[in-house]
C-alpha cells in the first residue's frame, strides 16, 4: 500500500498529536473524573440514605453529621 508510508512517516519521539489533541484528551479526562467524582457521592448518599431508612424501621433515631437539630423540646 503505497499511500500508508505517508501516514506512518514520523519522526522519532513525534506522536503526531497536534495541541488541540492533547487538549481534547485533556478535557475528556477531566470530564471522566467529574463523573467518577459525582457517582461515588451519588454511592455516599444513596448508602446514607439507606441506612436512615433502616434505622427508622429499627427505630433508632437519625445520627445527625455536621449541624445539629433546629430545636429540641427543651429550648424555646
Amino acid at each position: 500500500m503505497e499511500g500508508d508510508e505517508e501516514l506512518h512517516d514520523s519522526r522519532p519521539g513525534d506522536t503526531g498529536e497536534t495541541r488541540g489533541d492533547r487538549a481534547r484528551k485533556a478535557a475528556a479526562a477531566r470530564e471522566a473524573e467529574r463523573k467518577a467524582r459525582a457517582a461515588a457521592k451519588l454511592r455516599e448518599n444513596l448508602m446514607r440514605r439507606k441506612s436512615q431508612a433502616r434505622a427508622r424501621r429499627a427505630g433508632e433515631a437519625d445520627s445527625t453529621d455536621g449541624l445539629p437539630a433546629a430545636k429540641t423540646d427543651e429550648s424555646s
